[in-house]
C-alpha cells in the first residue's frame, strides 16, 4: 500500500510535538509494509528518509499549462481569509490579508507557468498565503504520483488533503493533533475553525489521538461519530540512551518543556513553583520553550521574587532537549487543554517522574504519572514537593512509568492506522 502524506514539519527540523509524531508513525507504518510519499513545505535535504521519501513542494512546480491550472482552481475551492489566523504554534500577526475566492482567485493570481514556490515550511506572518498555495502544488503532486490514500496532518495540510483527493479521487484520511479549542480556549479564530471542520467533512476517516479530541471533533465540530477514530501517540524507544552529565548546580530541577502560550499553562506551572519554594529553596525551575505568553511569564517571575531560582532557556530541540530531561528531576505538563502530549512519555523514557493535567489525551494512557488539575496549583505543588522529598516515591514512579511507556509504541499506533487505510480503500471500491 502506498500513502501520499501531507505535513508541515518533519524532523530534525521541528517546532513540537507534530514532527515527532509524523516521524514515528511513519517508521512505524514502514514496518507495516506502507511506502510513505512525505510531502512537506520547505525540505532541508537532512531529512531521515529511511522510513518515507520526502517530496519537497518548493520543488514542484504547481502546473506547466493554463489548462492544467483551469483544471486545478475547477476542483480545488479556497477559502475567504477576512482575518489573521492563529497557526500551529500559537497567534502570530499577519501584515497581509489574501483574497481567496476561487474565481476572484483565477482573474487575480498571477500564474507563472512551471514557476515553483519557495516555501518557507515556517509559522511566519505570510502563512496563510503558503497554506493555500501549498494546496495547488498538492494537487500537481497528487497527479503526478500513484498512491491508495491521502493523509494530511492537522489544519494546515486539510486544504493540501482536499485538493488532492479532488484531483485523484481516492480517500482522505485527516489526523487532528490539535483543534482551534486547544490552542486558543473558547476565544477561537473562525477562519481556522472553518478550515479545521471543512476538513473533517471532507475526509473519509478522521483520526484523533485522543478520547479527548475524539469528543472535541464529535460535539464541537460535528462530525459523524462513526468516521471518527482513536489512535493514540505513542514514544520511539530506539533513542532511548543513558545519559552521563554534570550538573553546573547542587539543587534538583523541576522542568516545564513546551511552547510558552495558552494552551499549555506555564502560568500554573509558575505559581506552583512559588509555593514549593516557600517550602524549600533546595530545588531550581526550567521553563524551556518560546511563545507568546514568555515575556508576562518573566515578569510574573519576577514580581514574585523567584528569578535566582527560575530558569529560561528559550526553545530547545534534538540534543539539548535530550540533555534537559537528563537534568531534571521532576517532568511537569500542566496544560489547559491537550490533545495527547507526547513530552512526558519522552520524560518517563528517560526516568524522569512526570506531573501531567487531568485535561490532556495521555492521561487516557498514563497510570503512574501524578495527574493534577491544570488549574489546582495548590495539588501540582504539593506532586512537586512529594517527588522531591520523597525518594521511595519518586523510584516507584519512575520504574512503573518506564514500564507503562515502554508499552506504548508506535508499532501498534501504526498497525491501527493501516487497517484505518484498508477500510476507506475497501468501502471506495464498494462505491466504484
Amino acid at each position: 500500500m502506498k500513502v501520499l502524506m501531507f505535513g508541515w514539519e518533519f524532523p530534525p527540523h521541528i517546532a513540537g510535538g507534530l514532527g515527532t509524531a509524523c516521524d514515528g508513525l511513519t517508521r512505524g507504518l514502514a514496518k507495516q509494509q506502507v511506502e510513505v510519499l512525505f510531502v512537506m513545505p520547505s525540505a532541508s535535504g537532512d531529512e531521515d528518509q529511511t522510513a518515507v521519501r520526502i517530496i519537497n513542494a518548493s520543488d514542484v512546480a504547481a502546473f506547466h499549462t493554463k489548462q492544467e491550472a483551469r483544471r486545478i482552481f475547477d476542483k480545488v475551492q479556497f477559502l475567504k481569509v477576512t482575518s489573521n489566523l492563529i497557526p500551529y504554534l500559537g497567534p502570530d500577526e499577519f501584515e497581509e490579508k489574501v483574497d481567496l475566492e476561487r474565481e476572484k482567485e483565477w482573474k487575480e493570481f498571477r500564474i507563472s507557468f512551471g514557476q515553483k514556490y519557495q516555501f518557507s515550511g515556517k509559522y511566519g506572518k505570510n502563512l496563510m498565503e503558503e497554506v493555500m498555495r501549498y494546496s495547488l502544488v498538492a494537487a500537481a503532486i497528487a497527479r503526478q504520483n500513484q498512491f491508495d490514500v491521502i493523509h494530511a496532518h492537522d489544519w494546515l495540510t486539510y486544504m493540501a488533503g482536499i485538493a488532492a483527493k479532488r484531483v485523484s479521487g481516492k480517500p482522505l484520511v485527516i489526523h487532528v493533533h490539535a483543534t482551534e479549542f486547544d490552542r486558543s480556549g473558547e476565544n477561537i479564530n473562525t477562519q481556522v475553525y472553518d478550515l479545521e471542520k471543512r476538513g473533517m467533512e471532507a475526509a473519509d476517516k478522521v483520526i484523533a489521538v485522543s478520547h479527548l479530541t475524539r469528543n472535541t471533533i464529535i460535539n464541537r465540530y460535528h462530525i459523524d461519530p462513526g468516521k471518527v477514530i482513536t489512535v493514540h501517540n505513542a514514544v520511539d524507544f530506539s533513542s532511548r540512551e543513558h545519559r552521563e552529565i554534570t550538573r553546573g548546580v547542587p539543587e534538583k530541577i523541576v522542568t516545564f518543556l513546551g511552547r510558552i502560550t495558552f494552551q499549555k499553562g506555564p502560568e500554573y506551572f509558575i505559581e506552583a513553583a512559588y509555593k514549593v519554594l516557600q517550602k524549600t529553596k533546595n530545588v531550581r525551575f526550567v521553563m524551556a520553550g518560546s511563545g507568546d505568553m514568555f515575556n508576562r511569564a518573566v515578569r510574573r517571575v519576577a514580581k514574585l521574587g523567584i528569578s535566582p531560582n527560575f530558569h529560561f532557556t528559550g526553545f530547545l530541540k534534538g540534543e539539548d532537549v535530550k540533555n534537559m530531561f537528563a537534568y531534571s528531576d521532576v517532568y511537569v505538563m500542566p496544560s489547559v487543554s491537550e490533545p495527547f502530549g507526547i513530552s512526558p512519555l519522552e520524560a518517563m523514557r528517560a526516568n524522569v517522574p512526570t506531573i501531567i493535567s487531568k485535561q490532556s489525551g495521555v492521561a487516557e494512557v498514563l497510570h503512574h504519572a501524578i495527574k493534577v488539575d491544570f488549574w489546582d496549583v495548590n495539588a501540582l505543588a504539593d506532586a512537586i514537593y512529594g517527588l522531591l522529598t520523597y525518594p521511595a516515591l519518586s523510584a516507584m514512579t519512575v520504574r512503573c512509568g518506564l514500564e507503562e511507556v515502554n508499552a506504548l509504541k508506535w508499532d501498534n499506533a501504526a498497525l491501527k492506522v493501516r487497517d484505518i487505510y484498508e477500510s476507506v480503500t475497501r468501502e471506495k471500491s464498494k462505491i466504484q
